[in-house]
């Protein structure tokens, strides 16, 4: 959803449960192409977008030229970007949100379509930067990745230790996934939609009178306006895959946890009390019924 809807998704969930074999899979199915970056502390804004390397011409003289870095690619999975410095994690602030990178005053465009996937350990605390509010609001989704149960662990053992790997079939091209980007932005979305919308993101601010009485007492800063902007594309592409015309409410609700949930600051209250984000959605949903 968070692809055919254009935005970018950041996984949360611990080591070795596939997300990069998941990432380079779903590049492959959609003919696009693929890069990597395992974040680490050292790790430069110039490692990102790339800069300007001296080259040598025919005639031996140098020049300078523009070596793009692994941003640009259509899906770029950032691995552990909480490893990253703050410096390092901003590089990717203007190509998530504008499509674009300014290297040396010039700005290039970057090929579309253009998905960042990006992970991030809970467990380790140690040497890592946690992304600000700020910057995790450009991510359309936050998704935890559960730890599998014991069947799910058994067919990893089968399928994962063998000498042949199963390649991904291509099922869908560049040029038809932009149509279909396309046809989502043009979805009839219906004014109801877009008040249920308005008044979930509304009911994220404490001081608002949408508000339910969880939100006044354990929320610090409610949703932005890029969290409206999420859940209209995102219940676009969700009535889009579903075969309807049209978006509704049912749309929106379904989709408003993978939304709302990281936009949300909790109070020091909030903490001491247990009360998570995910909670806090909830009870909104709650609150909101249509």
């Amino acid at each position: 959803t968070g692809l055919v809807a254009g935005g970018h998704l950041l996984l949360e969930g611990s080591p070795g449960l596939g997300k990069t074999l998941l990432v380079k899979t779903l590049a492959g199915c959609l003919g696009l192409t693929f890069r990597r970056i395992q974040f680490t502390p050292d790790l430069m804004p110039a490692d990102i977008t790339g800069g300007p390397s001296l080259m040598k011409g025919p005639d031996g003289s140098n020049t300078l030229q523009f070596r793009p870095g692994p941003v640009f690619t259509n899906v770029l999975l950032a691995d552990e970007i909480n490893r990253g410095t703050p410096k390092t994690q901003s590089a990717l602030l203007e190509a998530m949100a504008e499509g674009s990178v300014t290297v040396a005053g010039s700005r290039r465009r970057l090929d579309l379509p253009f998905f960042v996937l990006a992970t991030q350990n809970p467990i380790e605390m140690e040497g890592t930067y946690p992304l600000p509010e700020a910057q995790l609001d450009r991510f359309m989704f936050k998704l935890s990745v559960p730890f599998p149960g014991r069947e799910v662990l058994k067919s990893i053992g089968d399928q994962t230790t063998r000498n042949t790997t199963a390649e991904p079939e291509q099922v869908l091209s560049q040029s038809a996934l932009l149509d279909i980007q396309n046809v989502v932005t043009e979805l009839h979305t219906p004014e109801p939609a877009f008040d249920f919308a308005a008044r979930l993101v509304l009911a994220t601010h404490p001081e608002r009178d949408e508000a339910p009485p969880i939100v006044r007492s354990a929320v610090r800063f409610g949703a932005s306006p890029r969290a409206m902007q999420a859940l209209i594309r995102a219940g676009r592409a969700r009535a889009l895959m579903a075969g309807r015309k049209h978006v509704s409410t049912d749309d929106i609700r379904a989709i408003a946890p993978l939304v709302l949930t990281h936009r949300v600051v909790l109070s020091f209250e909030a903490q001491l009390d247990r009360i998570s984000a995910p909670d806090i959605v909830a009870a909104i949903l709650q609150n909101h019924r249509s």
